[in-house]
């Protein structure tokens, strides 16, 4: 069976299970106050070009979010995201668990639009009884977004912008960073992001670590008492440098950002072959994450073979999917994917 539900069904990158096993017996302080961990912090704030960025390390991305989003936000206030974000949709109320209202807006290909939120915005406060209602305090994107697609430099500044005028948090979430960082034509940087984002995070599960993602707010005094929520949340590794020994690897010769290139490189093969097998493209997708349409013969053809993640009926037996590359596709899979869909 090929396997492209997802990019985080395989462990971790070897160099990753390598520095683990050789500092296994090492002896360090926990809760991330070990050397590994301070200098994977050194080496992010470096690739970020923000030195007194503040980063945490927590262990995966619905933990991530909720701590991030109950952190930055005052009890009566509700952040806004497009009706497909993952916090709206995958998140099984994770952040309504944390008290917070998810305020839930029209997207266009999973993005959101900084001129529809902000009239949005325009419309929530003019009306009179605006004081009765959730307040927004924050908005929320992710990128990529749940459908592949990338915000442009440009509409992270828009967004940045609207979130400025009105005193909101702009809060980035990066589970698939690194795949969105390799995507060919974009010009978003981790630099950018800290330009234009409150707080954002790296991705590590989905893009080469065990388990792990790296909270940035590039600005000191964001988020104060932010570690002590971490570890209320229930987020607080007490052997730390599990985390830290994944990221400083990751940031050590530019790693993180060439698996991620190797993923996209897999996704740009893969997109060849279901085109030539005649498949048509539910959406344009420059990321590692592929959406496709399959008749019926075609998924007769895949069935016990390829494992897929079905995504959205469209009538007449015909079935929008997923692929999914990662850090750690083998370009094997993808010749017997083609011999596969050649037999139709």
């Amino acid at each position: 069976m090929l396997y492209f539900n997802c990019d985080y069904m395989e462990g971790a990158h070897p160099k990753i299970l390598e520095r683990l096993a050789e500092t296994n017996l090492d002896h360090t302080l926990g809760y991330g106050e070990d050397p590994y961990c301070l200098s994977a912090k050194e080496k992010i704030r470096l690739a970020c070009g923000c030195p007194e960025a503040e980063i945490f390390f927590l262990i995966g991305g619905t933990q991530t979010n909720a701590t991030v989003i109950k952190g930055l936000l005052r009890p009566y206030e509700g952040v806004i995201a497009a009706e497909t974000g993952h916090i709206n949709v995958h998140e099984a109320g994770a952040v309504e668990a944390t008290g917070h209202k998810v305020l839930a807006l029209p997207h266009r290909d999973g993005k959101l639009d900084a001129g529809e939120v902000r009239s949005w915005l325009e419309a929530f406060y003019r009306d009179g009884s605006c004081t009765h209602m959730v307040q927004p305090g924050m908005v929320y994107i992710s990128h990529p977004t749940e459908f592949g697609t990338l915000y442009t430099k440009s509409e992270l500044e828009g967004l940045k912008s609207v979130c400025a005028d009105y005193g909101l948090k702009l809060f980035l979430d990066g589970a698939r960073l690194g795949y969105g960082l390799a995507a060919k034509g974009t010009d978003v940087t981790l630099e950018v992001l800290a330009r234009c984002c409150d707080v954002f995070y790296i991705g590590g599960t989905k893009v080469g670590a065990l388990f792990g993602e790296a909270v940035v707010f590039p600005k000191k005094g964001t988020a104060p008492g932010f570690f002590t929520l971490v570890k209320q949340q229930g987020a607080l590794l007490a052997k730390g440098r599990l985390l830290g020994i994944q990221f400083d690897t990751l940031f050590t010769d530019g790693l993180y950002f060439k698996i991620s290139a190797h993923a996209i490189e897999m996704a740009e093969r893969l997109k060849g072959i279901l085109d030539r097998a005649g498949c048509s493209f539910w959406l344009d997708s420059p990321t590692n994450q592929q959406f496709v349409v399959l008749g019926k013969e075609q998924q007769k053809a895949l069935e016990g073979k390829v494992s897929y993640e079905p995504w959205e009926e469209l009538g007449d037996g015909k079935l929008a999917v997923r692929f999914a590359t990662s850090w750690a596709t083998r370009r094997e899979d993808l010749d017997r994917l083609e011999e596969i869909l050649e037999t139709i």
